[in-house]
C-alpha cells in the first residue's frame, strides 16, 4: 500500500535519474526538492542516444520531445563488422519511435523545465556540501547557498563519483569505471552519417565500438567507447581518438569535408549494477551513482531513468527505511540485473575478433535476423529473455515503440 502521508524527499542531481525520480514522487503527492551544482543548460559528455526503453519511460513521464530543439528520430542504422562487412538495419516503421538522439545540453535542460512545469522546486547552482545528520528519524544535509536541508529521504543522483556516497564513506578508492569513452560534435557532415546512425566494430575497439549519431543541420555526435584495461592507457586512448578520424571507412561516412567542433571530451562509464552500493540508511543511489550503465552497449540514459523511477516507487510504497531500501534493491534486480549479466557474458564473447565477425555474420543472415537484432540492440527486454522467463510472451518482439502518432 502507498504511504498515506506525504514524504519529504531531497533529490541531489537534476540529470535524467534525478528528474525522473522527482517527477514520479511529485505525481504521487510527495514533497520533492531538487538541487544541482550546475546551472542549466549545461553539457554532459554523452553519446546522446536514446534507446526504446528510455523513450518509453519518457513518454510515460509525459515528457514532450518538442522541448529539445535538436531532437532527432532515427530509423536507419548501419553496422560495419571488423572484417569490413556492412550491415544495414532498418528500425521498425509505423509503430512509434525506437531510437532518437538528443544533445544532453538540451535534453537535461528540458527535463529540468518539465519538472518545474509540474510544480517541482529545482535549485540550480547549489552544490551538496556534506551530510550533517543521518539517523532513524531522517537525514539533514548541507547545500551550498541553501544551508541545512532536512528530508525523510535523499536520492543521490550525483554521478559516478557521487559526493553523497563519498560523504557517507562508501566510495571505492581508485575506481575509474569499467569503460571509457571519447566524444566530439562534428559539423559539415555530407556523407551517409548525415542521416544514418553508424556503428563501427573495429578490432582494436572490441568489445567496444565507435559511433556516429546524426543530428540536424549536418552535425553528428561522434565518439568511441572501449573496455578499460591495464593495456589501454590514457595515451593509447588519445592516440586511438586521433587515428579514428583518419580511417577511410569513417571518413567516407562523414564526408571528406567534415569539421570537428570545439574540443573532444572524455568520461568513464560505471557499469557494475551487480556490485555497486545501492543505498545506505535513508539514502538511495540512482543513475551513474549506482553504476547502472549497460556493460555491453555503454548506454546509460534508459538505465538512469529506470533507477530513478524505481527509487521513487520504493519510497512511495512506504514502510521503514530498511523496507524502502529492500524494495529498491529488489526493483533493480528485477529490471536491470538479468540484463547486466547477459550483457557481461556477451561482452566477453565480443572481445574476440573471430567471434565478433561470426556474430555479425549471423546478424546479416536474412531480413528476419536483421530486423530482430536491431530490436534486440535497442530494447533490453529481448536481450535478457533467456535469463528472465517472466518476460516471455508471444509478442515480445512486436511491441510498438514510444510516441506512436
Amino acid at each position: 500500500m502507498a504511504n498515506p502521508s506525504p514524504t519529504k524527499v531531497l533529490v541531489i542531481g537534476a540529470g535524467p535519474s534525478g528528474t525522473a525520480c522527482a517527477a514520479r514522487l511529485h505525481a504521487r503527492g510527495h514533497e520533492v526538492t531538487v538541487v544541482d551544482k550546475a546551472v542549466f543548460p549545461r553539457d554532459k559528455c554523452c553519446g546522446d542516444g536514446l534507446t526504446t526503453n528510455a523513450l518509453r519511460v519518457l513518454e510515460e513521464m509525459g515528457f514532450d520531445p518538442a522541448r529539445v530543439p535538436d531532437w532527432q528520430d532515427c530509423d536507419t542504422i548501419q553496422l560495419r563488422a571488423n572484417n569490413g562487412r556492412r550491415i544495414d538495419l532498418p528500425l521498425p516503421s509505423g509503430g512509434g519511435t525506437f531510437a532518437a538522439i538528443a544533445p544532453r545540453s538540451q535534453f537535461d535542460h528540458a527535463l529540468v523545465q518539465h519538472c518545474r512545469d509540474m510544480g517541482i522546486t529545482v535549485h540550480e547552482g547549489h552544490a551538496f556540501v556534506d551530510v550533517f545528520s543521518h539517523d532513524a528519524n531522517g537525514i539533514t544535509v548541507e547545500i551550498e547557498g541553501l544551508g541545512l536541508v532536512s528530508a525523510d529521504y535523499v536520492v543521490a543522483a550525483d554521478g559516478m563519483w557521487s559526493p553523497v556516497r563519498k560523504a557517507l564513506g562508501l566510495n571505492t578508492p581508485g575506481y575509474l569505471g569499467e569503460w571509457h569513452a571519447f566524444r566530439q560534435y562534428i559539423g559539415n557532415v555530407h556523407g551517409s552519417a548525415n542521416d544514418t546512425l553508424h556503428i563501427w566494430f573495429d578490432d582494436d575497439l572490441l568489445p567496444g565500438y565507435a559511433w556516429s549519431f546524426p543530428l540536424p543541420d549536418g552535425r553528428v555526435n561522434f565518439g568511441f567507447g572501449i573496455l578499460r584495461t591495464q593495456e589501454r592507457s590514457t595515451k593509447f586512448m588519445n592516440e586511438l581518438w586521433r587515428d579514428l578520424l583518419t580511417r577511410p571507412h569513417i571518413v567516407e561516412a562523414l564526408g571528406d569535408s567534415f569539421t570537428p567542433e570545439d574540443r573532444h571530451t572524455a568520461w568513464p562509464i560505471p557499469a557494475r549494477i551487480d556490485s555497486a552500493v545501492r543505498s545506505s540508511g535513508r539514502v538511495l543511489f540512482v543513475g551513474d551513482a549506482v553504476c547502472a550503465t549497460d556493460t555491453l552497449t555503454g548506454e546509460g540514459i534508459g538505465q538512469a531513468l529506470e533507477t530513478g523511477i524505481a527509487a521513487a516507487e520504493a519510497i512511495c510504497a512506504g514502510g521503514s527505511a530498511a523496507t524502502v531500501r529492500h524494495a529498491y534493491s529488489r526493483a533493480l534486480d528485477h529490471t536491470l540485473l538479468a540484463d547486466h549479466r547477459m550483457s557481461a557474458l556477451l561482452g566477453k564473447w565480443m572481445s574476440s575478433p573471430v567471434v565478433a565477425r561470426f556474430v555479425l555474420a549471423l546478424v546479416d543472415t536474412n531480413n528476419w535476423t536483421r530486423k530482430n537484432f536491431v530490436r534486440w540492440m535497442f530494447e533490453d527486454e529481448p536481450r535478457a529473455i533467456v535469463f528472465t522467463p517472466r518476460r516471455w510472451h508471444r509478442k515480445f518482439l512486436k511491441r510498438a515503440g514510444a510516441y506512436v502518432r
